[in-house]
């Protein structure tokens, strides 16, 4: 069995039923992961992976703390995913800002970023995907969370105060994607 195929099955049993919404969602993601292979090259597998699970914190049964990215690597970590997988599911779209929003940095501080191409590509997989699975534009996506959440809502001010290196992340990843097409 593939990381991806495993990952798909244990994103699928944690929401698929008790968040339907969510699980478009991933499933969207991993679609974007999939068309994103000529910047992923030998971690294709390993980005769709952390592509379908990077929610799997929502699941109720797992929400601890209520920040999904740690509950999330929380426990991928203790089920025996493989490490860089539990450390992108950790660090997706920018957590680290998200985390010391809510006092959870010392938490987040477990797990690694590894910043660079494969982040950049699960940012970019998520921040262009809708809450019910469809593609669309970064910034459309923040301008939608900002109005989902309202002005005075934590993540709002978390999505507006990360933009900059959110968007910055996309764009790379574009680039890369656009590079490795042309050559």
């Amino acid at each position: 069995m593939t990381l991806y195929a495993w990952a798909f099955e244990v994103s699928r049993e944690k929401l698929a039923e008790s968040l339907p919404r969510r699980w478009s969602h991933v499933q969207g993601v991993a679609e974007r992961a999939r068309g994103l292979r000529p910047v992923s090259g030998g971690d294709a597998d390993l980005l769709e992976a952390a592509a379908v699970l990077h929610d799997v914190g929502y699941a109720p049964d797992l929400a601890t703390t209520g920040f999904h990215p740690l509950d999330g690597a929380v426990f991928l970590r203790d089920i025996g995913a493989p490490d860089r997988l539990v450390h992108l599911v950790a660090h997706h779209s920018y957590a680290v800002l998200e985390a010391e929003l809510r006092g959870l940095s010392n938490e987040l501080g477990d797990f690694m970023d590894e910043g660079g191409v494969l982040r950049d590509a699960l940012w970019y997989c998520d921040l262009n995907t809708t809450p019910d699975g469809t593609e669309v534009d970064a910034r459309y996506r923040i301008a939608e969370i900002q109005q989902r959440y309202g002005p005075e809502h934590l993540v709002t001010r978390f999505i507006t105060e990360g933009s900059p290196e959110l968007l910055a992340a996309v764009d790379r990843t574009r680039t890369r994607l656009d590079s490795a097409v042309v050559s």
